[in-house]
């Protein structure tokens, strides 16, 4: 499925020749996002990706890097996580190398000229702004706080109004020379080229490239005893929960068996969740579940927004359907699961980008790939008693942790209800 060159100065190329496509999909993965930075930086991985599209010595405004992907018909676009960031393009093949090009400038020459910077901070600041604004995003943001408490894990990735605004361009400037070298780097390439071409042509662009300073590793997280709830008052038509545990990290066996638990619990309309809160109760217009992974810890999490006066009704439903994980996944639901797993994976095989995205991930996370034959046999070997019996250990009460936005007055005995 893929080929894997790493060049003198430890930068790593993969490729995926995808022959029957149109196109290329070029994904730039460094190995650095929010949890890599200290309080007083937090939200400096977001803000340099935002300023690397603001231009470059060749390039000398945002317009002229978009405008050299968009003129051409691709797709440009980046983005910040907890543990990397992406710099990523998808062309028609014959452009593979204006996109190179493009991606290789922006993190190799990008200006940093004081007036993008503090036109680039108001701009994150009302990004900031707009998160806390939507109750939706605010309620997740709440319990990574509880989750990870006083720990970079629990924080926005985008930082906080009072850090963004007092980062600095040297600060900024000593990150770049810590945190994007070629020893911290995947470049992945799926498509219609050739690994040989690709080499070629990355080396070419990215082979000088030398590394920099010493880099400073993640803080690592343990668990500690966590307060369990933490509610915001906003005078929202909705109330907005999330129903967090603990999970599993990216490297833990057990991952895929929790995957397989979430499809069954919240993952897609014939899901336990969306079944039983939406449809046969009516509490909830949107109710879903959803996993983190990160290299040494991890979290399963329900979100709902609920009608006010149905909070405690709707915790209490989605509470029963933990518990009943424990007792039985039926054959049916697994076969379901199963199959829902692989068919969306085997569908995003399909893309160009998601191929780029599924290789260069894995790499800058764990250092390993997995091929898709590989997971789907993983997959496959999950019995339904491992799920219950690995619910059994996950889902317990002490480990429950609230967060609610919306016209709640008080704790309301929310906290009583944290019991599975």
């Amino acid at each position: 499925m893929y080929q894997k060159v790493t060049l003198g100065n430890g930068l790593r190329i993969i490729t995926c020749p995808m022959p029957h496509t149109r196109s290329v999909s070029l994904c730039i993965y460094l190995g650095v996002g929010s949890r890599y930075e200290p309080d007083a930086e937090a939200g400096i991985s977001h803000f340099i990706e935002h300023l690397l599209f603001r231009g470059t010595e060749k390039r000398s405004h945002s317009k002229d890097i978009s405008a050299a992907i968009e003129g051409v018909g691709g797709i440009l676009n980046g983005g910040t996580d907890k543990e990397l960031t992406i710099y990523w393009c998808k062309v028609a093949q014959i452009h593979f190398r204006l996109a190179l090009d493009v991606l290789s400038d922006m993190i190799l020459h990008s200006r940093f000229h004081t007036e993008d910077i503090e036109k680039e901070r108001s701009v994150i600041i009302e990004e900031i702004c707009m998160s806390r604004d939507a109750p939706n995003q605010l309620v997740g943001m709440l319990i990574d706080e509880l989750l990870w408490p006083d720990h970079p894990l629990g924080r926005d990735v985008a930082g906080n109004r009072n850090s963004v605004e007092t980062i600095t361009r040297q600060q900024m400037l000593d990150f770049l020379a810590r945190e994007y070298t070629p020893g911290n780097t995947v470049v992945s390439i799926a498509g219609n080229i050739q690994q040989d071409e690709s080499v070629k042509a990355v080396s070419e662009v990215l082979g000088s490239w030398s590394n920099g300073k010493q880099r400073l590793n993640y803080l690592g997280y343990r668990e500690l005893k966590n307060p369990r709830l933490k509610i915001e008052h906003r005078d929202t038509e909705q109330t907005h929960l999330c129903l967090a545990l603990p999970g599993l990290s990216l490297q833990h066996p057990e991952r895929f068996t929790l995957d397989l638990m979430n499809v069954v619990l919240g993952e897609g309309m014939s899901s336990r969740l969306f079944q039983e809160v939406r449809d046969k109760l009516g509490l909830a217009y949107n109710i879903h579940s959803y996993l983190d992974h990160f290299n040494d810890t991890g979290a399963l999490t329900v979100y709902a927004g609920v009608e006010p006066k149905n909070l405690q009704v709707g915790v209490s439903a989605i509470l029963e359907q933990f518990a009943l994980l424990k007792v039985n996944v039926s054959e049916e639901e697994l076969t379901k699961a199963k199959e829902l797993s692989k068919g969306r994976l085997l569908l995003r095989m399909e893309d160009s980008r998601s191929v780029a995205g599924w290789v260069g991930g894995q790499e800058i996370l764990s250092g390993t790939i997995m091929d898709v034959e590989e997971v789907v046999s993983i997959i496959d070997k999950v019995t339904a008693e491992q799920i219950s019996s690995l619910a059994e250990r996950l889902l317990v009460s002490d480990k429950l942790r609230l967060s609610v936005v919306g016209p709640v007055k008080s704790e309301d005995n929310l906290e009583k209800l944290l019991k599975i």
